[in-house]
């Protein structure tokens, strides 16, 4: 008996800056990210992309992934898409890509992974607001005082 359905599992997901496609189907993920250091807040990201990978499954499904602000209510965006699996042996790989992201506060974000309304993964993305250095403080009130 042949199963009709197998939820399928996570392989990778993979917050990057960019994806791209070779022309032999590979693909390519530029600036891999674990968290973003900005001198100054708010401030936009132009793109994100999340790399999914599904493996392991058999039917038709539903991925969700979503922003969550630091206070873990706020759902700043949220992607879904249809994808299948014929076979167990098949694989599917999904992109998502969110623009224009403004990030208000420092904080840990984070990105949720789901497969029909089923967590998969959840991982954080910190935003750190960069201090400035003691000596650069320092040095810029000897120059006004001079």
């Amino acid at each position: 008996m042949q199963p009709t359905r197998i939820l399928p599992d996570l392989q990778c997901s993979l917050l990057c800056e960019e994806i791209r496609q070779e022309m032999n189907g590979n693909f390519i993920l530029i600036g891999i990210i674990g968290y973003v250091h900005v001198a100054q807040l708010p401030v936009t990201a132009f793109k994100l992309c999340v790399f999914n990978r599904w493996t392991a499954g058999v039917g038709t499904f539903t991925e969700s992934v979503r922003l969550i602000a630091p206070d873990q209510s706020t759902m700043m965006r949220q992607s879904q898409v249809k994808f299948a699996l014929k076979d167990a042996s098949h694989n599917a790989t999904n992109a998502t890509v969110f623009t224009q992201i403004k990030f208000e506060v420092p904080g840990v974000y984070f990105v949720e992974v789901l497969v029909d309304d089923v967590m998969k993964l959840r991982f954080p993305l910190p935003i750190i607001l960069a201090q400035p250095a003691a000596g650069a403080a320092a040095s810029r009130v000897e120059q006004t005082e001079s």
